[in-house]
């Protein structure tokens, strides 16, 4: 039997990456997998599943030594850029958009049909990500 689940699994380092669990779960729908929180409540490691898939995040460091941090950056860093943004299919985006939008998510792009198919919208969260949402399977496109 294969091995069925995602192997891909977005990772994430938050300034505030306790408030980013709680934020995340409730403006998005994230399930608490696992949180090993450090000294102080400061977030070492989280799991967050949505649907079958993964995000890992932690918490920033102070330490310019920091051996993962420098290959790193945070929006605030990069005057509010991001160098990448997930993807996560939904099963109503619409729904899912005004879940986000009432949780205080920032409206990047309104929600849309797309003209290859489904219905999406792009937000960031409080520390600036971007985050993508919509009703586009590209894994059941990929079958047709």
């Amino acid at each position: 039997m294969t091995d069925q689940r995602p192997r891909l699994v977005h990772t994430m380092r938050y300034d505030r990456a306790a408030d980013a669990v709680d934020w995340l779960c409730n403006a998005f729908g994230f399930e608490r997998q696992a949180v090993y929180e450090g000294d102080g409540g400061r977030v070492e490691h989280a799991e967050l599943t949505f649907a079958g898939g993964m995000v890992m995040l932690g918490s920033t460091t102070d330490d310019p030594n920091s051996e993962y941090d420098q290959f790193t950056a945070q929006p605030r860093e990069l005057d509010g850029r991001n160098t990448s943004a997930p993807y996560i299919v939904v099963d109503d985006a619409d729904a899912h958009y005004e879940r986000a939008k009432a949780a205080g998510a920032e409206i990047l792009r309104e929600i849309v049909t797309e003209d290859y198919g489904g219905r999406g919208y792009t937000c960031a969260d409080p520390e600036g990500f971007v985050w993508n949402f919509g009703t586009y399977d590209p894994w059941a496109a990929s079958s047709d």
